[in-house]
């Protein structure tokens, strides 16, 4: 394996003192061995930029700073427009890798810099490591929901056929009250846009995994009774209000009419083509745009298309290493998408709510691919940064979060400056260990070696691939979710709000209150 220039010199300097372990080394001196001490140093002093060696740079740091919390204003203007961007799985540790991962720990991701940032608590009211589903109710909806649950309370149960026909169970996300308000309201993802995460802005489900009719029956419940997800989204009082909504997952909107990318069906069984129903319910003049490959999308004409509909995928949208090392050229960016969204969303002189989702950094934590989950997280905060660019913060909000966290873990005595990716230490094994690891998952197969009973080698495997699996502690198909607090970053009008702990449902109030929607408290009462 080819290590980084400066964790291979450090371990052959351990090599030369008659060590491999990347523990403790008595130099004579006392020491705390829950704190190990390096010999030699990890990072030659001559590597470091030469005003880190400076007692002034770091005084001169954190004066600059500090002025910046000084002279920041709170500004309590009626936001005009609501752009709530979600990480899916974006842990704080995936955060703090992804910033190593875009040019070194000192970097700041796009949302880092925001001026407000806060802690929220994930669990669902019966589980205490949440999933997307029961997330999504509570950051779009304001109310905390069971597992599996999308846009109900918490008095409908997991898959149960009937409870989620009675209304008044139904959570109303915070997309319905912009389009009450009379504001547009629209969605970007780069996951199917029936799958959990965007459902939580117009389906209401006991199982978000019933995306098309053909699931619904699978789930035991009658489809002539149970609306899908796709259905829902198409014919839904939210979903046929959308003027925008991007992401993967013609699939599941699809019968027997071919997909124009693979020539195969879609996965529907009842005769339904929902893309052209969608494109259907056009009113006068109205012009709906259908789009499914980026070329298409760039060449819109905002000005003619009303609403606009883009489904670029079978399923979800490939991973933005894939769009680079497989030459997907018919793929649009997560940036591109949401430019032209705020595009057309931006044509309404009310102003508009949109949700984003970074949906695939989830995914890739899910199959221990830490390349894949660390690289859509930086491309996630570059759409970031584009809507912040776009828009001013005195009449648009912007709030940064993550649905839940990931048992992802970033972790032993890399040297500064090495790569995220590589080496942090030795065990007591004798064998290297990486720094980026995982509780549970498949990465555990790929690092058991099963003749000598112990840990595989890693100098002896190749990590450079993109779907090189990092190593996990407890063999599972899919590693789990995890249960600590998220952050959530804002810019904008009442950004200052999200400050402090506090539950995720009342994520949706707060911006609410900043834009004067719904019924609740409100800035403009």
């Amino acid at each position: 394996m080819q290590l980084p220039e400066v964790p291979f010199l450090a371990l052959i300097g351990f090599w030369l003192v008659g060590t491999l372990q990347a523990g403790p080394v008595d130099k004579g001196l006392s020491y705390d061995s829950y704190h190990p001490r390096f010999q030699p140093e990890p990072t030659p002093l001559a590597t470091l930029a030469n005003q880190e060696l400076s007692i002034d740079y770091w005084l001169n740091n954190a004066r600059e700073m500090a002025q910046k919390f000084i002279n920041h204003k709170e500004n309590k203007k009626v936001a005009k427009n609501v752009i709530m961007f979600l990480g899916d799985g974006m842990s704080i540790s995936t955060v703090a890798m992804a910033r190593v991962y875009a040019g070194g720990e000192e970097k700041q991701l796009a949302f880092s810099n925001f001026p407000n940032v806060g802690m929220t608590k994930t669990y669902c009211v019966n589980y205490q490591v949440p999933d997307s589903a029961c997330t999504a109710t509570a950051y779009l909806g304001g109310v905390k929901t069971n597992y599996e649950t999308i846009g109900v309370n918490a008095r409908v149960p997991s898959s149960d056929c009937t409870a989620e026909l009675d209304k008044s169970t139904h959570v109303d996300s915070i997309a319905k009250w912009a389009l009450d308000a009379g504001k547009d309201a629209g969605l970007v993802t780069t996951t199917r846009v029936t799958h959990a995460s965007p459902a939580g802005l117009y389906a209401h489900t006991s199982n978000r995994h019933r995306e098309n009719d053909a699931k619904v029956s699978e789930d035991g419940c009658d489809p002539e009774v149970v609306e899908d997800i796709a259905k829902q989204l198409i014919h839904g009082d939210v979903g046929r209000r959308l003027k925008v909504i991007l992401g993967g997952g013609r699939r599941e909107f699809l019968h027997e009419d071919l997909d124009p990318e693979t020539g195969k069906p879609g996965k529907r069984t009842d005769n339904r083509n929902l893309i052209q129903e969608w494109q259907d319910l056009a009113e006068g003049s109205e012009n709906r745009t259908y789009v499914w490959n980026k070329q298409d999308l760039l060449n819109i004409d905002i000005k003619t298309t009303d609403r606009l509909l883009g489904l670029f995928e079978p399923d979800h949208c490939p991973y933005n290493l894939e769009l680079i090392h497989k030459g997907l050229t018919q793929e649009p960016t997560l940036t591109e998408m949401v430019d032209k969204a705020t595009d057309i969303l931006s044509k309404n002189p009310e102003g508009f709510f949109l949700f984003v989702e970074g949906g695939r950094i989830d995914h890739g934590h899910h199959d221990n691919w830490a390349r894949y989950a660390l690289d859509e997280t930086v491309e996630f905060s570059k759409a970031v940064e584009l809507a912040r660019a776009k828009f001013s913060e005195e009449d648009t909000l912007i709030v940064v979060t993550s649905d839940h966290s990931h048992s992802v873990s970033y972790n032993g005595y890399a040297s500064r400056g090495a790569d995220i990716f590589g080496v942090a230490g030795t065990g007591k094994d004798q064998l290297p260990y990486m720094t980026i690891g995982y509780a549970n998952g498949k990465g555990f197969y790929e690092h058991v070696d099963a003749a000598k009973g112990g840990r595989r080698n890693i100098s002896e495997l190749d990590t450079s691939g993109d779907e090189f699996r990092f190593p996990a502690t407890v063999p599972l198909y899919s590693e789990t979710h995890a249960g600590e607090d998220v952050a959530v970053y804002a810019s904008g009008p009442w950004a200052h709000l999200f400050t402090g702990t506090y539950e995720q449902n009342v994520i949706p109030h707060m911006m609410a209150y900043a834009a004067c929607l719904g019924d609740g408290l409100k800035a403009c009462a």
